[in-house]
């Protein structure tokens, strides 16, 4: 799994002129899912995502994680972070599950991730043409991918 977690002071998903999901303070994350990720994937990053200390103290310092902070989360999927751009100018999405391992993978995702923060995470609706919009904090974005985790 591949994630993209942007701090952000606020973001909503949109289908079709509807608002699905906005959020105040806290991540907006893209996740990416290939066919070889798994359930211990997706809790090794629950765990990773609810501790990371990317929010201010009061000192100013980056200390504070997103349960620390009271910040909330946005979800949402993104086959084309598996992207491969090795050869040629059009990337090549082959790396990227199918519907069919991928919807039940994300959905176990958000579900962990929300037992993890103690509310219910915001989400987009997989597979949809969303727009997404947000306010990037700082700007604070950090990358994590579960093939990178030792």
């Amino acid at each position: 799994m591949r994630t993209v977690i942007q701090r952000v002071s606020h973001a909503s998903v949109t289908i079709d002129g509807v608002c699905k999901s906005a959020i105040r303070k806290g991540f907006m994350i893209l996740v990416g899912i290939e066919e070889a990720d798994t359930h211990e994937d997706a809790d090794w990053l629950c765990r990773k995502i609810v501790n990371l200390r990317v929010f201010d103290d009061e000192n100013g310092v980056m200390n504070r994680s997103v349960l620390e902070a009271g910040g909330e989360i946005l979800v949402v999927s993104q086959f084309t972070l598996m992207a491969s751009t090795k050869k040629g100018n059009r990337p090549s999405y082959i790396r990227a599950a199918r519907p069919e391992t991928a919807v039940p993978l994300y959905e176990y995702f958000c579900n962990e991730l929300s037992i993890a923060l103690g509310r219910e995470v915001a989400t987009g609706e997989f597979g949809a043409d969303m727009k997404v919009e947000l306010l990037n904090d700082g700007p604070v974005t950090i990358c994590m991918d579960t093939k990178n985790k030792e």
